[in-house]
């Protein structure tokens, strides 16, 4: 549910946390009280993205799930050096090793 909050500032958009119930502004990902990731936002799998470095991750498969596609486009063009693919496979060990809410904060 979306809400109007009148502020110093003027009119703001606004809604609640799904975890909390604070009022927060209506683009937050996250909430800043409770750290609750928020319906709408880009929940991206650091699974998917750890399976798509580890096994595409050459071409830079994993760089456009990730919505970085000036990433991916860099890794394709440099794939024939195997560079791209070491650091992938880099990439892939830290996207299992890392913890869901770190890899939202980065990537989500």
């Amino acid at each position: 549910m979306n809400e109007a909050v009148v502020g110093t500032g003027g009119i703001t958009a606004a809604k609640y946390c799904s975890g909390c119930g604070k009022t927060i502004h209506q683009s937050a990902r996250a909430c800043p009280t409770c750290g609750a990731p928020q319906a709408g936002a880009s929940n991206k799998s650091r699974m998917v993205a750890g399976v798509l470095a580890l096994f595409l991750g050459g071409i830079g498969v994993h760089k456009f799930y990730l919505g970085k596609p000036l990433m991916g486009i860099l890794y394709l063009v440099f794939c024939w050096t195997f560079i791209p693919g070491i650091v992938a496979f880099i990439e892939a060990i830290i996207y299992f090793c890392s913890s869901d809410e770190a890899f939202q904060k980065k990537y989500g």
